[in-house]
């Protein structure tokens, strides 16, 4: 049966990308069109897997608590045992399903986007390797397996994102997401050293069984530090505040990359790390509240953000960070199935509004400011629908996929604090303002670009109308057919929905957008008027307060400083005593190399002095020695 085929030989579902990756990469990267069959062929294969893997989880009961695991060693040492194998429960299986299927349309998309570019074939390299590796950490059995891949995705971003490593910009941006997400993996390693050293073991099967234990003898003192240690890795990588700052950045890189990141690699590698270990967070009330409150808060504060952006990417990666502060605040609340069924339908959409963007941008050639662009659902009629259909689902209207996931995630917070459940619901207002912004000004209204604008060819509109009908029915599937009976912590989670939330939620969606036409498209009220009563605070939002200028004072007079004072105390005080014994030893040498003259007769002199020397003392210790002996002493 290819389920079970497919559920012992899981390994081939990154081998197969990886594989793509050396043979374009090394081999046929200057064929275009081979390249492509290669890249594609390889992820379709990896996504037959997939689907393999979930129909084996649903016919051999494969759950969270009874795993499939296979494992073999990869290093041992005495003091460490490490292997590395495949981990098989319900999380997994919808985590390699999202992956698969994401990576492949955004392919498919890219044969369309990115055709007569010099470096297709390298494009496509990278973009399997970029899979293979989040496919690689998805399966991983223990935290190094995991860590090694997590390092991998963040190498792919930086390819990635400084594809058009000729600009400036995309040079920057690349470095500066490699080094951000570096910062949280330094905390994220120090928590997984400390994990091996108390418990000996980096496995998630076994530390799961030996932490009931730990607890029970040593309380939770020590792990809730190890805990917010290992929390620091997913800031970075998720983009949670304050270390959200590479996400907007990482725009400069291809539009399908932008799909990629944001939809089911980079960012959401984080929140699938939390809720793999959620074993271990779920015992530390202190570190649940840090992730809930730093969740909420990130989603409130990237929406505010969003608010008043003018590039279209670059609204919807203001939106992936607020988003993400939604799946972190679900975890913290104790919902891993809301965090992870908010993961799922938050992939479709944001992949489909991201290759949205891309078709309106390529048919504008690449302009991507909002306000220049206008009166484009007539000449991009599957664009419009498509984006439309993106639209209504990121903002939490029926019958569409973030309705009912966005929702599970209110009620969680709701049960458990209504400051959280109050600040996740306004995100939720202010989220479908802004993205109804974004389709009101890019599709309504009057042409605002020369251009005459095309549709996308099939290999791009394809991808948008599977992704759309995803945003339509992966909500509303994982609804009906027990999403919480499998992917979950604990018993399972019979997700019902609160009326009196989901009443509240759809009132201000619709509010959103009926100001959000009112504003944009009927121009009731002015924009800019709004946005001159507001002064202060849309100027904040709209350089997004300021923080990408605070981290470059913070660089310039913190770290630099820092760096000439370490400078200083190189160069004077370790080199200054290196060189003083230099000195020393050369004056010595000096001092010394003067009794060396090259004469025969002074070496002589020399050495008969010597004797004469030694005689003498010679001389005279024997006569102490006879003095001692007529006193009748002893020596």
């Amino acid at each position: 049966m290819f389920s079970e085929f497919a559920l012992h030989h899981a390994w081939l579902i990154p081998l197969l990308p990886a594989i793509a990756f050396l043979f374009v990469g090394l081999g046929v990267r200057k064929c275009w069109r081979l390249s492509a069959a290669v890249a594609i062929t390889m992820s379709t294969a990896s996504f037959a897997l997939a689907l393999g893997i979930a129909q084996a989880v649903l016919n051999l009961n494969i759950t969270v608590e009874t795993p499939f695991v296979q494992r073999i060693s990869w290093m041992s040492i005495p003091g460490l045992h490490i292997d590395m194998g495949v981990l098989i429960d319900p999380l997994t299986a919808m985590m390699l399903f999202v992956v698969t299927l994401v990576s492949l349309l955004v392919q498919i998309y890219s044969v369309g986007y990115m055709h007569g570019d010099n470096g297709f074939g390298r494009f496509f390299a990278y973009l399997s390797l970029f899979a293979a590796s989040m496919l690689g950490l998805v399966i991983a059995v223990n935290f190094v397996q995991l860590f090694v891949f997590w390092e991998l995705v963040g190498l792919c971003s930086y390819l990635l994102i400084g594809y058009y490593f000729h600009k400036i910009s995309a040079r920057e941006a690349a470095k500066k997401a490699f080094i951000t997400t570096r910062v949280g993996d330094f905390g994220l390693l120090l928590g997984i050293l400390l994990l091996q050293i108390t418990f000996g073991t980096l496995d998630f099967v076994s530390l799961r069984e030996m932490l009931p234990g730990y607890i029970a003898v040593y309380g939770t003192a020590f792990l809730t530090v190890v805990a917010l240690l290992l929390f620091v890795g997913p800031i970075g990588k998720s983009g949670q505040f304050p270390l959200h700052v590479w996400l907007p950045d990482a725009m400069e890189g291809p539009t399908p990359v932008s799909a990629l990141i944001h939809a089911a690699t980079m960012v959401v590698a984080g929140v699938y790390l939390i809720a793999r270990a959620y074993f271990l967070f779920s015992q530390l009330p202190f570190v649940m509240d840090v992730i809930a409150w730093l969740g909420a808060f990130t989603a409130f504060f990237a929406a505010s953000i969003a608010f008043t952006q003018r590039e279209i990417k670059r609204i919807l990666a203001y939106s992936t960070v607020s988003q993400l502060g939604y799946m972190m605040l679900a975890l913290g609340v104790g919902s891993l199935t809301a965090s992870m069924f908010h993961l799922m339908t938050h992939a479709f959409f944001k992949a489909l509004l991201f290759l949205g963007a891309g078709a309106v941008m390529h048919a504008l050639h690449d302009e991507a400011d909002i306000f220049k662009m206008g009166g484009l659902r007539k000449k991009l009629p599957v664009t419009f629908a498509t984006m439309t259909i993106g639209v209504l689902a990121i903002s939490g209207l029926p019958p569409f996929a973030g309705f009912f996931s966005k929702d599970e995630i209110l009620a969680a917070a709701a049960a458990v604090s209504t400051p959280l459940y109050l600040l996740a619901t306004l995100t939720a207002f202010m989220t479908a303002f802004y993205m109804f912004r974004l389709l009101f000004v890019t599709f309504f209204g009057e042409a605002r670009n020369e251009h005459t604008p095309h549709e996308a060819p099939f290999s791009m509109k394809l991808p948008l109308i599977v992704l759309a009908a995803l945003a339509v029915v992966s909500g509303l599937f994982g609804h009906l057919f027990g999403f919480g009976d499998w992917v979950r912590f604990g018993s399972p989670h019979h997700g019902g929905i609160d009326y009196t939330i989901a009443g509240t939620s759809i009132i201000l969606s619709l509010l959103a957008m009926y100001l959000a036409w009112n504003i944009y498209v009927a121009k009731r009220w002015s924009a800019d008027a709004i946005s001159e009563k507001f002064g202060c605070l849309y100027d904040w939002s709209f350089h997004k307060y300021y923080i990408d200028e605070f981290y470059a004072i913070f660089t310039k007079y913190f770290v630099d400083g820092i760096g000439k004072i370490l400078y200083l105390i190189d160069i004077y005080i370790v080199d200054g005593i290196v060189n003083a014994l230099a000195r020393f030893t050369g004056m010595f040498s000096n001092l010394l190399s003067r009794g060396q003259t090259g004469q025969v007769q002074q070496y002589a002199a020399v050495f008969f002095c010597g004797v004469i020397a030694l005689l003498a003392f010679s001389l005279f210790y024997a006569y102490k020695m006879l003095a001692l002996m007529r006193a009748g002493g002893a020596f």
